[in-house]
């Protein structure tokens, strides 16, 4: 198939074809609206700011990073998929940016000399011998992050505005005391009751189970006993021959291809220079005049509070700052330059030493020219299989004869499920195109020759399925007989506590209900919330506790084979000494949260004021997912 499509691309057809398709876009566009597609599209539009594809992508990415990070581990497109991480990071992005346009329409603009200073406090943006700041250092640890200096400054505005529009809200976001008083006076609060264990001990021991009741049992839990779908997969592999990296490389074309790339090959011109990056324009004036009366770098910077950066033998590439590398690779030997707008403030270079550039030879090329001509045999040769093993299948040879006369591999896979898990569940290491193919086949399908990079194709055949399916009985009956005894089990001590907190409502005593049962009955008075009291008494019991209202009855699971019956005796108001205090640390934590809340509310407003929306089939092309019907959206 692939042989089929490249050569139909270079035959005349495939030009009679362009030619018609154009016309056909003539044809619709001219029903469409004539200016729709004018101009560059945008992930998101917020009034003056926009995201683009690329811009997008990489702030997600950033974000992917992050969250493998955190993780341990990579993350799939599937993973992202599953929690909606693209579409949560699409609307967040298109709020974001609404509410942005709105803060610099509103007056909220952070100065050029803010900015400036808090890249300079940044220790990655610092040359490590000089401690000057140093503009390659400053473009190298952006690019990264996928980050130009550009959108590293228009981050920290978008950064200062935020946090000071979020500063001035809490400033005056103020909680009602009764807030603080309400959380304090429950979490002091302490209560007096009494309780009693209920356990296995208590009740009648259930009988095995019937067939009947265990097949009941597993269509109940069917969710989970069911078996995913297997699939048997043959895969022919179509991979480089290593011997094709070490096969001898006639002369002829080693010169040949020396002769194609020797102006690359060759190492350019190199120089060694020092950079010295002032505030303003004016300090850089009085660096090039100290520079050019003959006074060191280092005396220059001392004088101006400036460390100077040195660059030795660094080619033009090396230079991060457009400007400064050519205003560097304009000097003569030991020329000063004037003053150069660079990204961050303003620099001034010396050149100390020209290194001429040194065109390459044919030796010392020799080694990179062999080990890429022969990469491109290696890759030709497997492309060669390919191309048999396709004619072959055309030619009515079965998969295992047309790999045979290719010289490809077959490999039988074991039972693997739709994403790539053995029947023991631990992963099979394979590419995932190998899985998606064969979830695109039926049983006995065969797949095109897929190209699944680096020189290396495969193609897929399935050779059988086994559906999901529940289990046999007899395949889990063992493990299924504890697990229903179990849960009979707790049903049984769950009735029996239900049973006995009924008496105790009914107006028995609990003492005497406890006494009957054969149980212990438990007295605390002034039991709390707080990590002793639930070590203590247990979760069960404090749960009752501070459930029920004084004089109340509780039934609560204490454990996974107990319950505990219980009886809320007092209840005492928590100590204004202690609670007092704690209120007002509760209001400050509320009035937190209220700020939070308000920022979210302002970011909506301000999305929806500038009118922010975002294009979510454009968002998804950006990173490479599944197209899905979908319209322009806006914010929320």
């Amino acid at each position: 198939m692939i042989t089929a499509f490249r050569a139909f691309s270079r035959s005349k057809w495939a030009a009679a074809l362009l030619v018609l398709i154009a016309i056909s876009f003539v044809i619709v566009g001219a029903r469409m609206d004539v200016f729709a597609n004018l101009g560059p599209k945008h992930v998101i539009d917020a009034g003056s700011r926009s995201m683009n594809e690329v811009e997008f992508r990489a702030a997600f990415d950033r974000v992917r990073a992050r969250l493998q990070e955190q993780a341990g581990r990579p993350i799939t497109d599937e993973d992202l998929a599953a929690e909606n991480i693209p579409g949560r990071f699409l609307e967040s992005q298109t709020q974001q940016l609404g509410f942005l346009n709105w803060a610099w329409e509103a007056g909220i603009r952070p100065g050029k000399e803010l900015i400036v200073k808090q890249i300079r406090q940044i220790p990655a943006f610092f040359n490590q011998i000089t401690g000057q700041f140093d503009q390659q250092a400053y473009e190298t640890a952006l690019g990264q992050q996928n980050m130009t200096p550009a959108m590293l400054e228009q981050d920290l505005r978008d950064q200062y505005a935020t946090e000071h529009f979020g500063a001035a809200l809490q400033a005056g976001a103020r909680a009602p005391r009764i807030y603080g008083a309400i959380l304090a006076a429950q979490a002091f609060e302490t209560r007096d009751g009494r309780w009693f264990e209920v356990n296995e001990s208590m009740i009648e021991r259930p009988a095995a189970p019937t067939d009947a009741q265990l097949n009941a049992f597993i269509q109940e839990n069917a969710a989970r006993l069911r078996s995913p779908e297997f699939r048997m997969v043959s895969v022919v592999l179509f991979s480089p021959d290593p011997a094709a990296r070490t096969a001898p490389i006639p002369e002829e074309r080693i010169r040949e291809r020396f002769e194609f790339k020797k102006d690359s090959l060759g190492r350019p011109e190199t120089r060694t220079f020092v950079t010295l990056t002032a505030p303003n324009r004016e300090t850089a004036q009085k660096i090039a005049a100290g520079l050019r009366a003959g006074q060191s770098p280092a005396d220059v910077g001392r004088a101006n509070n400036v460390r100077p950066a040195e660059f030795a033998g660094s080619p033009r590439t090396a230079v991060g700052d457009p400007a400064v590398a050519a205003a560097v690779f304009g000097l003569q030997r030991n020329q000063v330059s004037d003053p150069v707008q660079a990204g961050v403030g303003f620099a001034v270079a010396k050149v100390t030493e020209i290194q001429a550039p040194q065109p390459a030879t044919l030796e010392s090329a020799r080694d990179q020219i062999v080990q890429e001509l022969r990469d491109e045999d290696a890759k030709g040769a497997t492309y060669e299989g390919v191309q048999k093993y396709e004619k072959a299948r055309q030619d009515g040879r079965n998969l295992a004869d047309a790999a045979r006369e290719a010289g490809a591999r077959v490999v039988d896979l074991p039972p693997v499920t739709q994403d790539g898990r053995l029947p023991n569940g631990q992963p099979l290491n394979a590419p995932e195109q190998v899985f998606s193919a064969a979830w695109n086949l039926t049983k006995g399908g065969e797949s095109d020759v897929i190209d699944a990079g680096q020189g290396q194709y495969f193609a897929v055949r399935v050779n059988d399925i086994r559906p999901a399916a529940l289990p046999q009985l007899d395949e889990v009956r063992a493990p299924l007989t504890q697990e229903w005894t179990r849960r009979e089990v707790l049903r049984r001590i769950s009735a029996k506590a239900e049973e006995l907190a009924g008496r105790v409502r009914g107006g028995q005593d609990i003492a005497a209900v406890a006494q009957s049962a054969g149980a212990s009955l438990i007295t605390r008075q002034r039991v709390g919330r707080d990590r002793a009291a639930q070590e203590s008494v247990g979760q069960g019991a404090l749960q009752g506790l501070f459930g029920q209202s004084k004089g109340q009855v509780f039934s609560q699971p204490s454990s996974e084979t107990a319950y505990v019956v219980g009886r809320v005796d007092q209840v005492h108001a928590a100590d204004p000494a202690v609670a007092g205090p704690a209120a007002e640390t509760a209001r400050t934590r509320i009035a937190q949260d209220l700020t939070q809340g308000l920022v979210e509310a302002a970011f909506t407003a301000g999305a929806k004021r500038t009118g922010a929306k975002n294009d979510p089939a454009l968002a998804r092309q950006a990173l490479g997912l599944p197209e899905q019907a979908s319209t322009p959206t806006p914010a929320q």
